[in-house]
């Protein structure tokens, strides 16, 4: 085999709480991690003459800096791969959008590469590999449900609760990741998430309270450096939606139990922000 084709799925988290900074620097976190049905489409091929990468939207690094690009790179020195490889990404996920989009590119890179080149690793091993190059990594090689915590790698797989259906709005701008963490150290928080509630909620599969213990606490940072954020919540919460912010935003997730609430909602909502679509959890 000299080429493949891997379906990357976007990441949403469930709940979302910091639990302090770290000596390195990083925060520790807790969260419930998901993955949904939306998802950019990874090609990798082997070639001769240089690695290069592509993808069909503009605002994404196409070179070296690129997380799937990096993601090759590494494999490649690590294991001593011959030859070079050819990316490209088939992009559905929005940029800088709180939904793990470059991280599950890098993901399917990693599970690419073990397949063309008959590594064999194991999906651990991957993930291992993964933490070297973001947080998010591992969690994208596994997907499904977890609770992850660390920096986000420490993973505890979950049953996947029963299929809720989301409406997506992204207002159009990337929200930086580094940035929403550094001021979230001078912020007071008042209400942090239940996780072994949603814990809780997940194995027994009972959706409404799932949705009733939304939280995550990076949106005391993120909705107010964004007010456009907080309109997009109320919207959402008017239509009868559960509303969360995704990561460290800006993407709002309307979540309902019914496909028909995220559809209705999405036909209102559409033309009036950037990135208007609906998916569900896998």
């Amino acid at each position: 085999m000299t080429e493949i084709e891997l379906m990357a799925p976007a990441k949403i988290n469930l709940a979302l709480d910091v639990k302090g900074i770290r000596p390195d620097g990083y925060h520790d976190v807790q969260m419930i991690m998901q993955s949904i049905s939306l998802a950019d489409r990874i090609f990798v091929k082997r070639t001769r003459g240089e690695s290069r990468i592509t993808s069909s939207v503009t605002n994404i690094p196409l070179d070296g800096n690129n997380i799937a690009m990096k993601a090759w790179l590494l494999m490649k020195s690590r294991f001593g791969l011959p030859g070079e490889l050819a990316i490209h990404i088939e992009k559905k996920i929005p940029v800088e959008a709180g939904l793990a989009g470059g991280s599950t590119n890098a993901a399917a890179v990693l599970k690419g590469v073990n397949v063309l080149f008959d590594l064999n690793l194991e999906n651990f091993s991957l993930a291992k590999i993964g933490a070297e190059l973001g947080a998010d990594v591992p969690f994208c090689v596994f997907g499904g449900t977890a609770l992850a915590e660390g920096i986000g790698e420490i993973l505890t797989p979950l049953p996947s609760p029963p299929k809720i259906w989301l409406c997506l709005v992204n207002p159009g701008y990337g929200v930086s990741t580094a940035k929403i963490y550094q001021q979230f150290d001078s912020v007071n928080v008042d209400r942090h998430p239940d996780i072994s509630g949603v814990v809780k909620a997940i194995n027994t599969g009972n959706t409404r309270l799932i949705m009733e213990k939304l939280l995550n606490v990076l949106e005391n940072v993120t909705l107010s450096i964004y007010p456009e954020l907080v309109n997009i919540k109320s919207r959402l919460s008017e239509m009868g939606l559960f509303p969360l912010m995704s990561g460290s935003g800006p993407t709002i997730l309307g979540l309902a139990e019914t496909e028909d609430k995220v559809l209705q909602a999405a036909s209102e909502l559409r033309g009036k922000w950037k990135f208007v679509g609906t998916a569900h959890t896998v």
